[in-house]
């Protein structure tokens, strides 16, 4: 029995939300007492978007916004950590209560609603970290800005993360701001990568190095909306799409007393309809754009069967509230080429 398993009972007597920051200050103090993981500063085996990984497996965004606790998970052994998603300006999100366990699913449903302490605040914190693994920094909009001018949000983000980020993650797939994903559509989303790799090309020239861009899709769409999205990444040059979001779907937790309440699902029911995403973007996308998976991931074989789907990493976040630490490591045994 793992240590973890003897402490969930207590972390789940914890009102989810408070839970969540527990763990995290914890993480954040660990960190800063422990020497960094020399792991990290090896260039890694797995290439992907012209990034070199450790390993295969990957932190999602949405476990530490704010950056606070990198170096702590950096010693979980993840190949790249995720931080965000974080929006210009400091919002508090969505009210409480907005994040529900549902154990008996290995579930978590939230409607958290991007809630940071804006793009200036993660950068501060993010320049007292001693990781040097790869890191992410996932970008949104905030909740009060006007749907038609999301991309200005967007490039607000990308210019001041650029400097500090190995890849940059444009979120249009959260189901808790309103009006979002309508940046999925065919119209919005080639305005929006349209001025996105514009803004690239110019950061890139500014700064002297190239930072991969990737795009977060939902899993509520059909075949026929990922082969546009597709058609999309390949006509933009996006470097990597990240598939799965949290699902609006109740599927497979409807008898579930919590299945009423509002936001997005992730965790174990999530797993088939992610990795059918994947698979239908594998065939459309024919290697042209790697893909980084994430939903549902619970134990090493489910992270394997995300390679097999047409994947070149996973994501955990969910699974590792559920199954604790040592579900990172059993992934990146699983999917060790």
């Amino acid at each position: 029995m793992s240590p973890y398993s003897l402490l969930r009972p207590l972390f789940f007597a914890i009102e989810a939300e408070k839970a969540h920051e527990l763990t995290l200050n914890f993480l954040s103090l660990a960190g800063r007492l422990c020497p960094p993981d020399s792991q990290h500063y090896s260039s890694g085996s797995e290439e992907v978007m012209g990034l070199r990984f450790s390993n295969r497996v990957g932190l999602a965004a949405g476990l530490d916004k704010n950056g606070i606790a990198v170096d702590g998970l950096g010693r979980l052994g993840f190949g790249f950590i995720e931080v965000g998603t974080v929006t210009p300006r400091p919002q508090p999100g969505n009210p409480a209560p907005r994040l529900f366990r549902l154990p008996e699913h290995e579930a978590i449903i939230n409607r958290m609603g991007f809630n940071n302490q804006g793009i200036d605040a993660l950068l501060a914190n993010l320049r007292q970290v001693r990781y040097r693994g790869i890191l992410g920094i996932n970008i949104g909009k905030n909740f009060d800005t006007p749907i038609e001018h999301a991309v200005d949000d967007y490039l607000i983000c990308l210019d001041k993360a650029y400097p500090r980020a190995d890849y940059v993650t444009i979120n249009i797939s959260s189901p808790n701001t309103k009006n979002l994903r309508q940046l999925q559509g065919s119209t919005e989303l080639d305005a929006l990568l349209g001025a996105l790799k514009a803004r690239q090309r110019q950061l890139s020239e500014r700064h002297g190095r190239y930072v991969p861009i990737a795009l977060k899709i939902a899993p509520d769409l059909d075949d026929d909306q990922l082969t546009d999205i597709a058609s999309a990444l390949r006509r933009h040059r996006i470097d990597a799409v990240i598939a799965t979001n949290t699902t609006l779907s109740r599927q497979g937790v409807e008898r579930s007393s919590l299945a009423a309440e509002a936001g997005g699902l992730s965790g174990a029911p999530l797993f088939e309809r992610s990795t059918a995403v994947v698979r239908t973007l594998a065939t459309a996308l024919a290697g042209e754009v790697p893909i980084i998976a994430a939903g549902g991931i619970t134990s090493g074989a489910r992270a394997q069967a995300k390679l097999d789907a047409g994947a070149a990493l996973v994501q955990l976040y969910s699974g590792l509230i559920y199954r604790g630490p040592s579900l990172v490591r059993e992934c990146i045994e699983a999917t060790r080429g």
